[in-house]
């Protein structure tokens, strides 16, 4: 998931891409009452019973459509880009380790999260991931 709000960005590793496993996902990751912009995965249709908002983009051949302006404002907001850009840029990021370990899809998936949620690499996230303390000179 990714906030439109903040830029933030929220990935798991799922074994299914099923109703109770995206539904679940959303919910514990978002506010009730929230705008939730996907594709047109069945996955994601109780969202609605489960209190959030939920638009759909069409990416079925013949009917694709990559971005709509529902409200009529000028401003296409219904669109899953960001993300589909997200998975690019986690493709790249994954690129340099030549694959991944299937016993491990989930700490790749953490560092890449971790990266790109930190906007500013300050003394002190750099002192965190050389594994010292956070206050020492």
């Amino acid at each position: 998931m990714v906030s439109r709000q903040t830029g933030g960005i929220v990935l798991r590793v799922v074994g299914r891409t099923d109703r109770p496993t995206l539904t679940g996902f959303v919910t514990a990751n978002t506010a009730p009452g929230a705008m939730v912009y996907t594709d047109e995965w069945g996955g994601y249709n109780g969202l609605p019973e489960a209190g959030r908002s939920h638009a759909t983009v069409s990416h079925t051949p013949g009917q694709r459509e990559w971005a709509r302006d529902d409200d009529g404002d000028g401003v296409r907001e219904v669109h899953d880009n960001t993300l589909e850009g997200l998975w690019a840029a986690l493709r790249t990021f994954l690129r340099p380790f030549r694959g991944v370990s299937k016993h491990y899809p989930n700490q790749y998936v953490a560092v890449f999260q971790w990266v790109y949620n930190l906007k500013e690499a300050t003394p002190t996230a750099l002192r965190m991931l050389l594994g010292l303390t956070p206050d020492a000179p």
